[in-house]
């Protein structure tokens, strides 16, 4: 994605998502994994990864929160950074972790539908193109008020919406869809050879959401087989990848400085 330097004011800004009243310093240092709700790990089989996972439950009874982040209130500027994300949060939340949440053009906007604490901010792509995202089917990684977080195929989704079976509070859409419904997306190759860094994330049958970085560049084929073989995630979406993703987790020590569009990461409100 390309890439050009903003000038973010770092304490004055506000979140899309709610009103700041205080600016909460940020913190570089590695945070401690709740385990029993959240963690993250770095692995080196079948290659090397980076995955952060919440259980499914933990994001239902308040104590944590699964959000998209984009822009700041006054300047509608995109935050671009961890760091500026952070340095929105109140003093009584904290990231968890986080990772870039799509694919987005060359002014950070989301290419495909988002939306943010319910108001839409780019409507359902369904149109045929060129580059990762229309290598079909694409899906939307979404979630309503109570926090149930699913990955639907963009085309099934577009029904669901328009019989008013889904009513996303969060959603972000990327393409291609690394896994649908236990299987791996028909375009994937065993031997292909195109490799790159690349990030996803993953609704699992352990009950688990989990978010995966690849820290070796990999092929299509070699990621969607993680979700699918190791990690047991009957569907799981690409979210970018090369330079575009980044990756969030202080407790195993990754904090990417890049800039990116829209962001999603786990929140917690601490009492």
């Amino acid at each position: 994605m390309p890439s050009f330097s903003h000038t973010l004011p770092l304490c004055t800004v506000a979140l899309l998502s709610f009103s700041i009243s205080a600016c909460q310093p940020i913190d570089t240092t590695a945070t401690h994994s709740d385990t029993e709700n959240w963690s993250c790990q770095s692995q080196d089989a079948p290659f090397s990864y980076s995955a952060c996972r919440i259980k499914a439950e933990a994001l239902i009874d308040g104590r944590y929160s699964l959000k998209l982040f984009w822009q700041q209130y006054e300047s509608a500027q995109p935050l671009l950074t961890f760091d500026n994300l952070m340095s929105t949060l109140p003093s009584n939340q904290a990231l968890s972790f986080a990772m870039n949440a799509g694919m987005y053009n060359k002014d950070y906007a989301p290419i495909g539908y988002t939306i943010i604490e319910g108001k839409e901010v780019r409507a359902l792509n369904l149109n045929e193109g060129g580059g990762n995202f229309h290598l079909l089917p694409n899906g939307v990684m979404w979630w309503d008020k109570s926090g149930k977080v699913q990955i639907t195929e963009s085309n099934a989704l577009n029904e669901l919406l328009a019989e008013g079976k889904a009513q996303p509070w969060y959603a972000t859409q990327s393409g291609p869809m690394l896994v649908i419904n236990n299987e791996i997306h028909p375009q994937f190759k065993p031997d292909s050879t195109s490799l790159k860094i690349r990030n996803g994330a993953g609704v699992c049958s352990d009950g688990s959401i989990q978010f995966v970085n690849s820290d070796e560049p990999v092929t299509f084929y070699q990621f969607a087989s993680l979700f699918k073989n190791n990690l047991s995630c009957p569907n799981a979406l690409f979210l970018d990848g090369g330079i575009a993703s980044a990756l969030y987790a202080p407790s195993i020590d990754k904090h990417d400085k890049k800039e990116m569009g829209v962001m999603i990461g786990v929140v917690e409100n601490k009492e």
